[in-house]
């Protein structure tokens, strides 16, 4: 089993430890070979914590052998994006300038990942501040695509929770979202990624942008995992007020229910503007699974898209201004990623009154989006315009700030509706690169939109697919 294990669900692994054919010591000592051979080309983790990770594989299997396992994640690894907090290791949100950030306790998502009996195999590499939809990393190194021999962009900011995930590095990876940076890396690396609606999860413990925008989100190679994860991680916690009062649900029962019945909603402006090729037939095949699902499709106009696609940008950049403060100043700004810095700098010149009438259109939007989505159970569309460019097509700035559009403009949308949003994969380009299927659901309607990506899953093959990586051993 151990030449396999780096393809294997949660789900998989979770039943062979359950059943005593799997160790997690065992389990944990093949990923980390694995990431020994592979993450110096593909360069997903800044950090790997193998004693650490280790140490806590026997703890779980001595707990496991004794009768006191806690759930179907305990003994599983995992991969951490470098914004999140985990006590005693550095948290330096892709950046030079926050090298010697200590943490010195958990973030609410890998607290409560640990006790789920999830084992943290290290940090993976992020846009630097998570400021970035593209995936570059001029500091601490590019995660390289794991579909293509020439470096090809993995999609951001969680980049390396991408990349790791799709080369079999780790079966999970947390995520973060704000503008797409769960669902982006996901379509482009050919994994699934989940964005929540803001108040699911809390916030505590990672690395922010925009306190109105933010989410956290977990990567997986199936959307079952996902929705395992994402059980583990929901919870009201008063450090973050936006979980306050927000109730308790259970996704899991009705992820397999199918999608017959559903009510899924094309939209006929926006989110189909300017595709490739490749994505448009993939989006049409998707389209066909549903139906003879027997979901109903219908396709409407949600004029709410366009003036949302405009706000983002200015939400997350004026509240970003606030985050980083004493840092934009050019002394610190020539310390930063070239393709992030000057954007973070340009952010200044949004104006307090911008700011605040963009977050009055947002939540007008918001509450008009009601009445528009009123019969629609689940949106579908194309995670991205088009699949993963070459990096060496995105080095300037100029033309990493004219492609990020083209990768953030559907993803973007959805935050600033505060949709949440399943990502999965949905075929491949006729270069072999992952294209994405992006199924959005209402605010808090994570569990249609898992039952939704499940279904879809069931009836296609996609996400069996894996990167063929004898360009890099």
């Amino acid at each position: 089993m151990s030449d396999s294990l780096h393809t294997k669900t949660i789900t998989e692994l979770a039943a062979a430890i359950g059943s005593g054919q799997l160790s997690p010591v065992e389990l944990t000592e093949a990923l980390l070979a694995r990431i020994e051979r592979f993450n110096g080309p593909l360069n997903a983790f800044n950090l790997v914590t193998a004693e650490r990770a280790l140490a806590e594989a026997r703890a779980a299997e001595s707990q496991i052998a004794a009768g006191r396992s806690v759930g179907p994640l305990h003994g599983v690894p995992y991969a951490v994006k470098d914004i999140f907090d985990v006590g005693g290791l550095i948290t330096t949100a892709g950046s030079q300038l926050l090298a010697n950030n200590l943490a010195r306790e958990d973030s609410w998502a890998t607290q409560r990942l640990a006790q789920a009996g999830m084992i943290v195999l290290g940090k993976t590499i992020t846009v630097e501040f998570a400021r970035g939809i593209i995936g570059v990393n001029n500091i601490q190194g590019t995660p390289h695509n794991p579909w293509h021999q020439i470096a090809h962009i993995p999609g951001g900011s969680s980049a390396g929770s991408a990349v790791a995930v799709a080369a079999g590095l780790a079966p999970m990876a947390l995520g973060s979202d704000t503008g797409g940076s769960v669902r982006a890396p996901a379509g482009l690396c050919g994994t699934v990624g989940l964005k929540t609606t803001v108040g699911r999860i809390s916030r505590y413990g990672v690395f922010p942008i925009s306190e109105l925008l933010d989410t956290v989100g977990p990567l997986a190679r199936c959307v079952e995992d996902c929705a395992l994860v994402y059980q583990a991680l929901i919870g009201e916690d008063p450090r973050d007020p936006s979980t306050v009062g927000i109730p308790q649900h259970d996704v899991l029962s009705s992820l397999k229910v199918g999608a017959k019945g559903l009510r899924i909603g094309v939209p006929n402006n926006v989110f189909f503007d300017d595709l490739d090729a490749d994505t448009q037939r993939a989006m049409a095949a998707a389209i066909e699974v549903f139906k003879s699902l027997g979901a109903h499709l219908s396709y409407i106009d949600i004029p709410q898209a366009a003036p949302a696609a405009r706000l983002g940008a200015i939400l997350s950049g004026a509240e970003a201004c606030v985050v980083h403060k004493d840092r934009l100043d050019q002394y610190h700004v020539a310390q930063m990623d070239p393709v992030v810095g000057p954007r973070m700098q340009a952010d200044q010149s949004i104006l307090a009154s911008e700011y605040i009438l963009a977050v009055r259109s947002a939540r007008a939007l918001r509450a008009s989006l009601a009445d528009t989505l009123r019969d629609i159970d689940v949106l579908l569309m194309p995670t991205t315009a088009r699949p993963a460019l070459p990096v060496a097509e995105v080095t300037d700035i100029d033309d990493y700030n004219a492609q990020s559009p083209v990768y953030s403009r559907n993803t973007r949308i959805g935050n600033v509706l505060d949709l949440c949003g399943l990502s999965l994969p949905a075929g491949f380009s006729a270069d072999g690169l992952p294209i994405g299927l992006l199924l959005c659901g209402k605010p808090f309607a994570e569990a249609t939109v898992l039952r939704a990506g499940h279904a879809y899953e069931q009836a296609t093959d996609w996400h069996r697919s894996a990167p063929d990586l004898s360009w890099a051993d």
